[in-house]
């Protein structure tokens, strides 16, 4: 487990969605065990998650007694439109049923962020087949037919990254 951990550069990941926007709040789908959760809650931000898995939100409320855990799937989230500042797909894209529909639904309830953290696209001994995995044009294809016009791609040591900034909302005049 610590070995896996080492690979997804948690610090890291946080580090540079702190960097991309402002960030007060943060759902994180597909949370798991609430790894992410719990590293997005240290830097005092309100953190909610979302999993299928109500054993494994046992586990994350354990980690992250602060964060609103509820089960439930990427493609329909139970939150109202701009819920969050950022909204964070650990190793959830290339899981889900519907990709596009767990992108457009990200987009409906991000308010200034969306990041996909994925297994770079490389056979390796590490994560899923390259079968499972998502070539980085597909991840901004899926997001294109999503909404969202464009995903920076971040290349991390061992997973890429990937940043869609909302656009902002019209002043009001």
């Amino acid at each position: 487990m610590p070995q896996r951990l080492a690979l997804l550069e948690v610090d890291r990941v946080v580090r540079i969605c702190r960097e991309s926007a402002r960030l007060e709040s943060v759902l994180d789908v597909g949370t798991g065990t609430g790894v992410f959760a719990e590293a997005f809650g240290k830097d005092n931000l309100r953190v909610a998650g979302i999993d299928p898995d109500t054993d494994l939100l046992a586990v994350a409320r354990k980690f992250v007694p602060r964060g609103a855990f509820q089960e439930g799937v990427a493609e329909k989230l139970p939150f109202p439109d701009a819920s969050f500042d950022l909204v964070f797909l650990g190793h959830v894209l290339h899981e889900a049923d519907d990709p596009v529909a767990a992108l457009a639904e990200a987009r409906r309830v991000a308010r200034r962020m969306i990041m996909v953290l994925e297994w770079p696209y490389l056979p390796e001994d590490k994560g899923p087949p390259l079968a499972h995995r998502l070539p980085p044009e597909r991840v901004g294809e899926l997001a294109r037919s999503a909404g969202i016009p464009s995903f920076e791609r971040i290349t991390l040591t061992h997973m890429e990254l990937f940043r869609a900034l909302m656009p902002a909302a019209p002043s009001a005049r």
